[in-house]
């Protein structure tokens, strides 16, 4: 059975290469060195959206939250796709993280943990434009994080606050920006820190199931929005 979704899996990898709906002028393929990494990658996600063919029969009809998951992985699968294709020259390779780079200058960059930090800086965000707040932005937050927590420890955490805030804003004149993005996974200390940004700053928000799973082509998207 494996066998045959591997090859269900290169059957499909093979069309998708080969497309003719897309607008895009395809080049003659030059010599060049398969990326195998990449292309397990490709097979492996392909035959992961085998999931919502089973699960969704007999109609094959996939709800909104469903149709997202699907669909992220597609696009996924699409970028990979390209990645080969440009390594063999039958596409252009654009230069994504100098144009996240570019388009990442108009704001100032707030995540939830220092892990993210390096995924910004990977997708092409320059660090100095990232601060990492480990705590919510008002004291009180603390309680919905953890009800017991004791008056005394919350001490300490609104100094933590008071050096974030004064973080941002100091980016924020440095960089002579007016515009913060948060980007957090999406769960209760990512939902808290966004809905806290987006009141008092008047934040965007990117949050994601899992941002590592997130590639620099589709931060950039956020970033054109």
């Amino acid at each position: 059975m494996d066998k045959i979704r591997f090859k269900q899996a290169q059957t499909l990898l093979k069309e998708a290469g080969q497309s003719q709906k897309s607008t895009e002028k395809l080049k003659t393929p030059q010599e060049g060195i398969v990326d195998s990494v990449t292309y397990a990658e490709i097979l492996d996600n392909i035959i992961k959206t085998e999931e919502f063919i089973y699960s969704s029969r007999p109609s094959h009809r996939l709800l909104q939250e469903d149709a997202e998951e699907f669909c992220n992985q597609l696009i996924n699968i699409r970028n990979r796709i390209d990645d080969i294709l440009a390594d063999f020259g039958v596409l252009e390779k654009e230069n994504v993280e100098e144009e996240v780079k570019r388009l990442s200058e108009r704001f100032i960059l707030l995540t939830s943990k220092g892990n993210f930090k390096k995924i910004l800086t990977r997708w092409g965000v320059e660090p100095l434009r990232i601060v990492v707040a480990g705590v919510p932005l008002e004291a009180d937050d603390m309680r919905i994080l953890n009800p017991k927590i004791p008056e005394t420890a919350l001490e300490p955490i609104k100094k933590k606050i008071s050096h974030v805030k004064n973080d941002i804003n100091r980016k924020m004149e440095q960089f002579n920006v007016q515009e913060i993005l948060v980007v957090v996974e999406n769960d209760k200390p990512g939902e808290i820190l966004a809905k806290r940004a987006e009141d008092i700053y008047g934040a965007k928000v990117m949050m994601r199931d899992s941002l590592k799973d997130i590639d620099a082509i589709e931060f950039k998207k956020t970033l054109e929005l």
